[in-house]
């Protein structure tokens, strides 16, 4: 038996199919994973990602022990509840998790602190990489929150119903909110942040609220969704999974992260900042892509990409889109990579179109 979250009895109240998941018995669909894919797109639904682990970082050194750790910086943050997205990587540059970090407070105030959100796969060798990381700083302490559930409710519906399942004032402070802005709201941490490409939240809140939150929420007519329809939504949105489209053997600047490295100021010393200076000089020699493939089939994670006259690659995630109703997939193949490949699946080479690794936001298709 693995790990519960304060959601497994809803769970299987709700007819939920449990594997394990990163040592954690987790839903991965209530009956049909494509029907939740289309919830998520068409009106809402919701997500126990409670197996995630929320650190939060305090002390007076917090501020330069983040602009230290991560490749992001978190100087960026010039307003209270303001997300950021950011590797964490090791001194090689390879990425040992990627991760959301919120200001909590005001910016620059005295008691300034952080709240991290990292992948739960990766717990224990990011809280001893974090935990090591501290050694050069006098006052940073690390605070692991496990008695927190969250929730995630995605969807063009999302906001609307999740008013409808809150207070007063949480319906307020929603609507107020920023995209990637989370703020405070009686014991409750609301973030207009999400993992599908919908708007939506993301709600951490105590374990003993989550059972009755979660059914309000199905009330106001939020589907109960498993990680299933969570991994075909994520890849549909071109978001990178860690483990699969990244990890400690590869550089953001392979993993279509660039944009997640703040090389300005340019004293501004990050872990992994060396090594990544030193392939961006000497050029990196991979990228990561999208593949769409428009003849039958489904585009699998480590199928063998053929780019003539160029080299090989190898597709790191893929699926059949339920959205756009044809195989698509991300994969990292030479940097020379133009707009066409062909896909080994069983032996047989299939043409597939290589464009950037981004296919569906809020609904829509995005590319030509």
């Amino acid at each position: 038996m693995g790990n519960k979250t304060a959601l497994y009895d809803k769970h299987q109240e709700m007819g939920a199919k449990l594997v394990d998941f990163g040592g954690w018995d987790m839903p991965i669909h209530y009956g049909s994973q494509v029907d939740e894919h289309h919830r998520v797109r068409q009106a809402a639904g919701m997500f126990d990602v409670s197996h995630m682990t929320v650190v939060d970082v305090t002390g007076t050194d917090a501020k330069e022990y983040l602009r230290y750790l991560l490749a992001n910086d978190v100087a960026k943050l010039q307003e209270k509840g303001k997300a950021l997205y950011s590797g964490m990587l090791n001194e090689d540059g390879g990425v040992i998790d990627d991760l959301i970090v919120y200001l909590m407070t005001e910016p620059g105030v005295s008691g300034e602190w952080f709240r991290i959100v990292v992948n739960c796969a990766t717990r224990e060798k990011d809280l001893r990489w974090m935990s090591d990381s501290t050694a050069s700083f006098d006052d940073v302490a690390l605070t692991e929150q496990p008695d927190l559930a969250m929730i995630a409710i995605q969807g063009p519906q999302a906001i609307s119903l999740a008013k409808q399942a809150v207070s007063p004032s949480r319906a307020n402070l929603i609507e107020q909110l920023s995209v990637f802005q989370g703020l405070e709201s009686e014991g409750w941490f609301i973030a207009r942040t999400g993992y599908t490409g919908e708007d939506g939240l993301e709600i951490m809140l105590p374990e003993e609220d989550a059972a009755d939150f979660w059914q309000k929420l199905a009330d106001a007519g939020v589907s109960p969704c498993g990680l299933g329809a969570r991994d075909t939504l994520r890849l549909e949105a071109g978001m990178n999974l860690y483990g699969a489209d990244m990890d400690e053997k590869v550089s953001p600047l392979a993993a279509n992260m660039g944009w997640t490295i703040a090389w300005e100021p340019e004293n501004r010393n990050f872990i992994g900042r060396e090594a990544l200076q030193k392939q961006r000089e000497a050029g990196v020699s991979e990228k990561l892509v999208g593949l769409v493939m428009e003849s039958r089939g489904v585009l699998r994670a480590h199928q063998k990409v053929i780019v003539e006259g160029v080299g090989e690659g190898e597709i790191t995630s893929g699926t059949f889109s339920p959205t756009l109703g044809c195989a698509i997939a991300m994969a990292r193949v030479p940097a020379a990579t133009a707009d066409s490949a062909e896909v080994d699946i069983r032996g047989k080479q299939v043409p597939v179109r290589v464009i950037r690794p981004s296919f569906v936001r809020n609904g829509a298709k995005v590319f030509d």
